[in-house]
This record gives structure tokens, C-alpha cells and sequence, in this order.
């Protein structure tokens, strides 16, 4: 009885390895929001001014930004989710909940995240084309009118509360 009281060390140490990769995960959530936010908002301030030269730094920062900081962090996530589901013995395709979450994370990070990141760089680029010649090409005018990066930014920062409602109320 003494020992059932006390515990088994073999289920401390899971719970244990459990509450590390909740830590872990959370970390890389922050991670992972520090990058969008920084993504994001350099992404919205670029597409609200109409100068060249701020466009330029701002979308610089961004592509920046999605390299350094989003793209680890979101992997980082995945894969730190991955492990507390699997330390947790959480079965990853029948929990409703989780395999919704996942659903919505696949989304972010196979579609979104590639096609944000494809109209970033392509945008730079024409920016940097334009700046070195010294004028506005009409390909770059046609490249900032088209709304690719902030379209697919923005469906990014949109899951992010649907995959919070789903992890933290596991609705089914």
C-alpha cells in the first residue's frame, strides 16, 4: 500500500517527461508567435505606404524575420507537439480535437506558410530589382498590388485562435 501511495518511479519519470514537453512546446508557441508577429506586421506596415524605400527595409525585414524566427519556430512547435502527444500516450489520429489541430496546422504549414513566403521573396526581389535601376517597374507595381503575402499571412494569424480553441477546450 506504502508503495501505491508513493508512486511508481516509472510513471514519475513519464509524467515527468510529459511536463517537459509541455515546457518545451510552450516555448516554442512563443517562438513561434514572436516570428509571425514580426512577419506580420512588417508584412501590413509595407502594404500600407506607398514609398519604395520603406516597402523595401519593410519587406526585407520580413523575409528576414520568416527565415530566422517563424519558419524555426513552427517547426519547432510541430515537432515539440508532437512529442507531448506521444509522451502523453494522446493517439494522434483518433482524438478528435488533436486530429482537427493537426489538420489546421498542416494547412499553416503546407500551403500558407510556402505561398506567403513565395510572394514575400518574389516582392523583395522586384523591390531590390527597382532600387538598384532606380525606378518602379510595372512588374513590381503588379507584384505589390498582388496580395499573396498578406493574404496567406493573415489566414496564418486567423488558425492561430481556431488551434488555441482547439487545444485548449478539446471540443470532441
Amino acid at each position: 500500500m506504502r508503495d501505491s501511495l508513493a508512486g511508481d518511479s516509472s510513471e514519475d519519470g513519464g509524467r515527468t517527461q510529459v511536463v517537459l514537453f509541455r515546457v518545451l512546446h510552450t516555448l516554442a508557441l512563443f517562438w513561434m508567435m514572436a516570428g509571425l508577429g514580426t512577419v506580420m506586421v512588417a508584412i501590413w506596415r509595407a502594404w500600407a505606404t506607398s514609398d519604395l524605400e520603406t516597402r523595401l527595409v519593410l519587406l526585407t525585414e520580413a523575409a528576414e524575420a520568416e527565415t530566422r524566427w517563424l519558419l524555426p519556430g513552427i517547426l519547432a512547435t510541430g515537432i515539440t507537439g508532437f512529442a507531448w502527444a506521444a509522451s502523453d500516450d494522446t493517439n494522434l489520429v483518433t482524438t478528435g480535437w488533436l486530429l482537427a489541430l493537426e489538420i489546421v496546422f498542416s494547412l499553416d504549414v503546407f500551403i500558407f506558410l510556402p505561398l506567403m513566403g513565395v510572394g514575400l521573396r518574389r516582392v523583395r526581389l522586384l523591390a531590390l530589382q527597382a532600387r538598384k535601376q532606380g525606378e518602379v517597374t510595372d512588374e513590381l507595381r503588379t507584384a505589390l498590388d498582388d496580395r499573396v503575402p498578406i493574404v496567406f499571412g493573415t489566414l496564418i494569424v486567423v488558425s492561430v485562435p481556431i488551434m488555441t480553441v482547439l487545444a485548449v477546450w478539446k471540443p470532441f
